[in-house]
């Protein structure tokens, strides 16, 4: 049963075209985000482990060793099982620093581009048989199921068969859809969604082969038993290679692929989720193998059974074409073609990042001043198509002489070298790079000398004698060479690490690869003071444009803006600056730039412990502690709260004056919000704060008290406290200009305000008690001068004694009322009971304007009183009295000289509306509703109390009045206040 080429041809087409459209509405946002961002997307993603050698090859794998076959399955599932320790690590770090490949996440461990180069090498020439196998898989089974009916496309004379056009064409058409859905930089969501459905299409494809398997050709379940109990020979083939030792090898073979192979780490690691999904990842993607594994044994057996003319390794596509089933002959080819498909598009995409950021951008030292964006696109896209072209030359140069097992154990085992240095990222801190360049190179030369120089040869099997030893070559011996190149390789690794030093970088990547980047969480100092800085120094080398992308893009993903100046959030700009660049270039390029661009700066002072940092990675980290780390970072927590809850204002800072904690307290006294200032300098405070704790921590004093500074127009009284921080080492050797310490500020205005008042309150009744004493005095001699006038007056008959008589007995009545207004006012506001009994408010203002009057040294206005005086109401004269006294004498100190300060009256049926209207400048609207409060005053020290208006405010109330203030008084000019009292009628 066969199909014609261009059925087949329009099958392919269909298929590839429905795969990038998939990516294409993917890409275009057509498809919801959270059906994009699903756990099950992603799991079905991973299926790209699932290559045309997992859908073809492993039944031919099973033939030759049985049982050992599901070492493919086990080996990798037992490495999703364990997710969360073994992959989760790496994924964090991919994502926390924008690691795209295996070559860089090894430069970011070992501080080695030299590493990073020869990885790249390693890789290129370990996957090309993986490569080659897709494509000789592909154009195997076209020829399989068109071998009938292939017309004659006269290419016999160029020396191209049919079988190679067709397998040009189809890496044509992939190397095309990698180079529209995966070279740009960003995560690519459309080849994601697309890997998916290629996932979901070829675990479908090979479980309805397997059904068939069991139900077409054994008749069900019984059938199959029924079978194998009448050919034993079968289940001996299963069990009797597990007795070789090459079995046991094949788990540590596929026990690296996870990670080590390109495509499978490019999706488990770089375009991981795994933040989301580890708990989902570590079941349901093992449940996945075991779906693609169930189906392999039936699908061997039924080849037997059915007599199928072909290798074992296409019984996949055997079974249903000899079992007469044209559907599922389709199906099972497009299942082929799709995991051939997913595998070839991302090992082709991992491959051009990795030999672009570690090969042709350090080669070409190329200058960045252009449009760096597109020229790294163009020369991915270049790099995609070599990679398509490297890999079909490949294929025309081993001309089918290797099965796909043979290639896929080539592939397998080139990788498997670099498990050795993987380990060591997360779990093997002590690992260097020297050990690590050595091991790989050594066992990456045992290999190529074992397996892939010979393939190119065409020496399957050949004892190469090595001074009295004998070297296995071919890949007949894949299993000693296996053997022999990784215990190479971990060998030296190991020794080299042990015997050697690490440098200083490179200790504390590898602290920050173990998740351990708190046991040196160093707080570096950069030289650059703004973000601004960062785009002009950037500039230099990436040009203008592309400098103040790279800023902004690193700005957004912060929430900063350009205007930041904190130390904590410049260094976290520069690190997301140099994250973005690794994506982009690669991390070596990367680090140089920064390096070169934006060097943190070499002080000889002491480097101290970034206290932000260690908070940051404490809060992402806390829901993975467990036993005693929990514990203490539930301590942590409890004491961090207590600091940041305690009701008195505190803050810490560093040795530089970076402010490293601004509790609650301090952010509602100084309205200065945590989150922006944490992590600033001191110097960045705005004043007053700034230069009031600056100066106090500059200082040795560790207490000052009733510290005075001006906030919104008002006195605050602040007290400071200081503590010394212990510090590391000698004390002679710290230098530093501030020393670690916190500091308290205590707001003591209140309690300021308070003493004043008594003090006021005591200048006041001796004031009183003086006026008083005076008054009496003052009283016996104006007494004697009126009865003498009196006398006077009598004893002489002349008109001009008579007057002058008269003039000083006027004088002494003035002097008098005068005497008593004042003894009056002295007496006021003591304990006594309040008299209520009738007062005429004209008068009453008139005796406020005559004590007012006697005020001569203050600036000098015109009152007029124009209170009607046929107004009387009930209640203290005395009182009421002190009431103008208080609103006149505000109204003559806002008024300018030679102003008019003028009394009104109205009256309603019920009220009597009194005003004091001024001309002066008018009160702010920000203090209008602050006026009335006890102490406050906006006049200077020692020229106010700011108790007139409290108590003003109190007497009205105690006469049922109201009193309210308006201001300004004329809104035209927007001069004058105007108060008014509003008082009940008798």
């Amino acid at each position: 049963m066969t199909f014609s080429l261009t059925e087949i041809a329009l099958l392919c087409v269909s298929y590839l075209l429905l795969i990038f459209g998939i990516a294409w509405i993917t890409e275009k946002g057509w498809i919801p985000d959270k059906v994009i961002r699903h756990p099950i997307v992603y799991i079905l993603s991973l299926g790209i482990f699932a290559s045309a050698w997992s859908f073809y090859g492993v039944v031919d794998l099973a033939f030759q060793y049985g049982y050992g076959a599901l070492a493919y399955y086990l080996g990798t599932g037992a490495l999703f099982l364990f997710a969360p320790v073994a992959i989760r690590p790496l994924a964090d770090l991919a994502r926390r620093y924008q690691i795209h490949s295996l070559a860089d996440l090894l430069v970011f461990r070992y501080h080695s581009n030299w590493l990073g180069a020869l990885t790249t090498l390693c890789m290129f020439l370990g996957v090309l048989p993986l490569i080659t196998l897709q494509i000789q898989a592909v154009s195997d089974t076209l020829r399989i199921i068109t071998v009938d009916r292939l017309p004659d496309l006269g290419l016999a004379e160029s020396g191209l068969t049919l079988k190679q056009f067709l397998a040009f064409m189809y890496c044509a058409l992939l190397a095309t859809f990698t180079i529209m859905f995966g070279s740009n930089r960003e995560q690519h969501r459309g080849m994601i969604t697309a890997m998916a459905f290629e996932s979901l299409l070829k675990v479908c494809a090979i479980c309805a082969i397997g059904l068939f398997a069991v139900f077409n050709v054994f008749g069900g379940v019984e059938g199959l038993d029924q079978w194998l109990l009448d050919h034993p020979e079968n289940l001996a083939l299963l069990h009797s290679p597990m007795k070789d030792s090459a079995s046991s090898t094949l788990m540590l073979v596929f026990f690296a692929t996870a990670v080590a192979m390109p495509h499978i780490f490019h999706m488990s690691v770089v375009e991981s989720s795994m933040d989301q999904t580890t708990s989902t990842v570590s079941w349901a993607f093992p449940l996945f193998l075991l779906l693609m594994a169930l189906p392999v044994f039936p699908i061997l057996w039924a080849g037997f059974e059915l007599g199928v003319p072909l290798p074992a390794q296409y019984f996949t596509l055997g079974v249903p074409i000899f079992g007469d089933s044209p559907i599922l002959t389709l199906v099972a080819f497009v299942g082929g073609l799709s995991a051939a498909t997913g595998a070839m598009v991302i090992i082709a995409l991992a491959l051009a990042t990795m030999l672009l950021n570690h090969w042709l951008l350090p080669l070409l030292q190329m200058s960045y001043q252009t449009d760096i964006y597109a020229r790294l696109i163009w020369l991915r896209r270049v790099l995609i198509a070599l990679v398509f072209l490297a890999g079909y030359g490949f294929y025309l140069l081993l001309n089918n002489d290797y099965s796909l097992t043979q290639l896929a154990l080539m592939a397998f085992i080139a990788t498997l070298q670099f498990l050795p240095s993987i380990s060591a990222v997360a779990y093997w801190p002590r690992g260097n790079r020297l050990g690590a360049i050595c091991g790989l190179s050594v066992g990456a030369s045992v290999w190529a000398m074992g397996l892939f120089f010979p393939a190119l040869f065409d020496i399957t099997a050949y004892q190469l004698p090595v001074e009295g030893w004998t070297l296995p070559v071919g890949v007949n011996y894949w299993s000693e060479i296996t053997l022999i190149s990784l215990g190479a390789n971990s060998l030296i690794f190991a020794l080299l690490s042990l015997l050697t030093q690490q440098g200083e970088d490179e200790r504390f990547s590898a602290d920050i690869c173990a998740d351990d980047e708190l046991s040196q969480p160093l707080r570096l100092s950069l030289e650059l003071r703004s973000a601004r800085e960062f785009r002009s120094q950037l500039a230099e080398v990436l040009g203008p444009q592309s400098a103040r992308d790279e800023v902004y893009k690193a700005l957004n993903q912060l929430n900063l803006t350009i205007d930041e100046r904190r130390p904590y959030a410049l260094r976290r700009l520069r690190d997301q600056i140099e994250a973005n660049l690794s994506g982009l270039m690669g991390i070596g390029i990367a680090n140089d730039i920064l390096d070169r661009c934006i060097p943190y700066s070499v002080s000889e002072q002491r480097q101290t412990t970034d206290i932000n940092l260690m908070e940051n990675r404490l809060g992402q980290l806390q829901i993975h502690l467990t036993g005693m780390a929990a514990e203490l970072n539930k301590l942590r927590i409890y004491h961090r709260q207590t600091l940041q809850l305690l009701p008195m204002s505190a803050c810490s800072l560093g040795h530089d004056g970076e402010i490293l904690m601004w509790n609650d307290a301090m952010e509602n006294l100084t309205d200065i919000n945590t989150s922006e200032i944490t992590g600033s300098r001191i110097e960045d405070l705005p004043d007053p704060w700034g230069s009031l704790i600056r100066d106090f921590a500059l200082s040795d004093d560790n207490h000052r008290y009733k510290q005075s500074i001006e906030i919104n127009h008002r006195t605050h009284w602040i007290s400071l406290h200081k503590a010394l921080l212990e510090q590391d080492g000698p004390k002679e050797a710290h230098t530093d200009l501030f020393d670690g310490q916190v500091i308290l500020l205590e707001d003591v205005t209140e309690t300021q305000l308070l003493e004043q008042e008594l003090v006021h309150s005591e200048r006041l009744a001796s004031v009183g008690r003086l006026a008083a004493g005076v008054a009496h005095e003052i009283g016996n001699p104006i007494t004697g001068i009126a009865c003498l006038a009196q006398n006077l007056h009598y004893d002489s008959d002349e008109a001009e004694v008579h007057a002058t008589a008269d003039q000083i007995l006027s004088q002494t009545e003035r002097v008098s009322r005068i005497v008593h207004s004042l003894v009056s006012f002295s007496h006021s506001g003591g304990g006594e009971e309040r008299l209520v009994e009738p007062m005429n408010i004209h008068t009453c203002a008139q005796e406020a304007i005559a004590l007012i009057s006697l005020q001569k040294d203050r600036q000098q206005v015109q009152f007029t009183n124009h209170i009607d005086p046929g107004i009387t109401l009930l209640g203290d004269s005395q009182r009421m009295i002190q009431v103008f006294v208080n609103l006149l004498s505000n109204a003559r100190d806002a008024s300018p000289d030679g102003a008019d300060v003028s009394l009104w009256s109205d009256e309603s049926e019920h009220y009597a509306v009194i005003s004091v209207e001024d001309e002066g400048s008018g009160i702010p609207p920000e203090l209008l509703d602050r006026i009335m409060e006890p102490f406050f005053t906006t006049k200077e020290p020692g020229k106010g109390t700011g108790l007139g208006l409290a108590m003003v405010y109190s007497i009205i109330e105690d006469h049922k009045g109201l009193l309210t203030v308006t201001s300004p008084a004329d809104p035209e000019t927007g001069k004058g206040t105007r108060f008014d009292i509003q008082l009940p009628l008798a």
